[in-house]
């Protein structure tokens, strides 16, 4: 095939050419304004490449290509409003440039809108699309309320953690993979393989997301270490420095981010000496590359052999910074 090059180009212009009713203003504007901040555009293009693996003519399936990435702001949206977030890449979040009611408001349109796109796409399989688009995004709501569940719990097991962001993150990037072979007719069993490929990719992802805001370098990974410490967020690593931790130093885990005698710096660091101690860094890294591994094997049961799947293999590992 011929279509194995960078796909952030043609997503960008997709996006850009959107058109948008002028009124009311107030609506639009804020979903403009979301698009338009950027960013890595995997899913889309991670649906794109899938496609690419079987056939060229991409083009016909951009329309749920752009569904995806919109409904995908759709989601960060209103996770910033609640979360209270002031800033999503580099740029004020919707609720904070305008108010909690745009935010909502913009956001659920910005829902219908994703729906409408992929409705817009009419090719191969398209019922099982749109089917498989929107059991995806109702298990993306159940993942966002287990999350919200789990910041009131102090004994969230790693199970229980897996499935929650095998819900809220990985489905979305399966459910991409998936489509991208649908719309392209591959075999079922390939359309099967690529949803599990993806769906590892993504808990290696999330993983990783939560080790780099610990140990990663600020100036690669875009923000301040120490985030999730400072909010008690539920990641990989609390949950098993919880598991692994005495009494008494799970209660210093727990009460150290809202402990109003120390600075956020000193926060970070009593949290990050009790990980070092316990082993977490190197648990997690390990964690990694078994989803990782997972990821590799579930791609190599296509019926594409490992040099056919290898475009969709090298982006993979672009994502997760890793050589091969």
């Amino acid at each position: 095939m011929t279509c194995k090059m960078n796909m952030l180009p043609s997503i960008q212009e997709a996006l850009a050419k959107m058109p948008y009713p002028t009124r009311p203003e107030g609506l639009y504007e804020p979903i403009r304004y979301v698009l338009d901040m950027g960013g890595k555009r995997l899913r889309p293009a991670l649906m794109l490449l899938a496609y690419s693996l079987y056939r060229d003519d991409v083009d016909c399936v951009m329309p749920a290509a752009i569904g995806l990435e919109t409904y995908h702001n759709h989601t960060l949206l209103h996770d910033d409003l609640m979360d209270r977030a002031d800033m999503r890449r580099g740029f004020a979040t919707v609720h904070r440039k305008w108010n909690d009611n745009t935010a909502i408001l913009s956001g659920d349109t910005m829902l219908i809108m994703a729906f409408e796109k992929f409705l817009e796409y009419d090719g191969r399989h398209s019922d099982e699309i749109v089917r498989l688009f929107a059991h995806t995004a109702r298990e993306i709501c159940e993942g966002q309320q287990y999350d919200v569940n789990f910041e009131t719990r102090t004994d969230v097991t790693i199970e229980e953690y897996i499935e929650m962001i095998r819900l809220k993150t990985s489905v979305l990037l399966a459910c991409a993979a998936k489509v991208g072979a649908l719309a392209a007719d591959a075999p079922k069993a390939d359309a099967d393989a690529l949803y599990r490929f993806a769906e590892k990719l993504g808990l290696a992802f999330q993983v990783q997301d939560d080790y780099l805001d610990v140990y990663g370098d600020p100036r690669v990974f875009g923000k301040k270490n120490g985030g999730d410490i400072l909010c008690g967020k539920k990641t990989f690593l609390l949950i098993h420095a919880l598991q692994r931790a005495d009494e008494a130093t799970r209660h210093t885990l727990l009460s150290t981010p809202a402990d109003p005698n120390l600075t956020d710096e000193e926060k970070i660091s009593t949290v990050t000496v009790i990980y070092n101690a316990l082993g977490i860094p190197q648990l997690t890294l390990e964690a990694i590359d078994a989803f990782y591994a997972e990821a590799h094997h579930n791609l190599l049961q296509t019926s594409l052999g490992e040099a056919g799947c290898k475009p969709l293999w090298d982006y993979a590992c672009s994502l997760l910074g890793r050589n091969k």
